[in-house]
Order: C-alpha cells, then sequence, then structure tokens
C-alpha cells in the first residue's frame, strides 16, 4: 500500500503514539502504580474503617458509608466475572488485614492474587484521580438535594392556607 505525502505525518504520530502507550512506557511514565481490579478500593476501605473506629457521632457513620462504597467496585468485578462477590470480598480483606496490599480478583482463577506480580497495574495518579471525582460528584448531588429540601420546606409555608381550598 502506497503512503500519499501528506498522510506521512499522520502515519508518524499514530506511530509515535502507539509506541508511547506501551505498557512497559506507562508504568515507567508514571512514577507510582497500583494494582486493579478492586485492590486499591478493597485496601482504602479497610483503613477508612480502622479510622472511623477512632472517631464518633456522624463523622464515623460517614467515613464509614464511605468505606462501603468503596467495596462496590471490587463487589462488581465479582459479579461480572461470575464469581460469588461475598466470598471474594471475605477473602480480600482476609488478604488485605493480612498485609497483601495488591491483592485484587483473578477472575481467571476465582480468587484474589498480587496483582502487581500479575502485571494488571494502572497509574496512581489516575485510581487517586477516579477517587476523589467520585466524592465531589456525590457531595454535589447531596447539597444538590439539601437545597431542594429546603426550597420544599419552605414553600410548603407559604402555600395553601389551612383547610385548604373548601371554599371552591
Amino acid at each position: 500500500m502506497k503512503c500519499l505525502w501528506s498522510s506521512r505525518p499522520a502515519v508518524r504520530v499514530l506511530e509515535r503514539s502507539t509506541r508511547e502507550l506501551s505498557p512497559f512506557r506507562l508504568e515507567n511514565t508514571f512514577e507510582h502504580v497500583c494494582g486493579r481490579v478492586g485492590a486499591p478500593e478493597t485496601e482504602l476501605s479497610l483503613r477508612l474503617r480502622e479510622y472511623a473506629a477512632t472517631v464518633e457521632g456522624r463523622v464515623q457513620l460517614a467515613i464509614e458509608a464511605f468505606a462501603a462504597s468503596m467495596e462496590i467496585i471490587p463487589r462488581a468485578f465479582a459479579e461480572n466475572a461470575g464469581l460469588d462477590a461475598i466470598t471474594m470480598l471475605v477473602d480480600m480483606r482476609a488478604d488485605h488485614e493480612a498485609g497483601k496490599k495488591n491483592f485484587g480478583i483473578d477472575v481467571d482463577a476465582g480468587k484474589p492474587a498480587d496483582m502487581l506480580k500479575a502485571g494488571v497495574v494502572e497509574p496512581l495518579r489516575v485510581k487517586t484521580q477516579a477517587i476523589s471525582s467520585a466524592a465531589e460528584a456525590a457531595v454535589m448531588i447531596l447539597r444538590i438535594d439539601d437545597i431542594i429540601a429546603s426550597s420544599k420546606a419552605a414553600g410548603a409555608d407559604a402555600g395553601m392556607p389551612p383547610g385548604g381550598m373548601s371554599g371552591y
């Protein structure tokens, strides 16, 4: 196939982009990587639960709820792989409590495995940004919900007089 002169720069850009996106290149581009398939979410959930035990009141409940929300991701991985989600979560928690921080779900073996050794990684920056964005989105939704709830409460006072529209 003959390459037209005008498309040669585009082909060079495509080749360079492909080289830059190789897994080896990505791993060396970012300083830190973390395991995938539920490993960071399980570790974060356990550490948040430990921290929640040190605080009291509503803050403790909020931290525990956030920790529970982190477990949705490994649960979804397990369910989508056709595995028993509860068994996988229990096994992963046990591994993480034993200090195996990089253990995620090996969908082929049907059990937790070290994701770093398996080469199943992603940049830590990406994972951190995803969790941060999800938390910010949840806060925005809660703020909007508060605004709607407070406007409904204010609107109820300015509504119809007591007794409704009985005269009509």
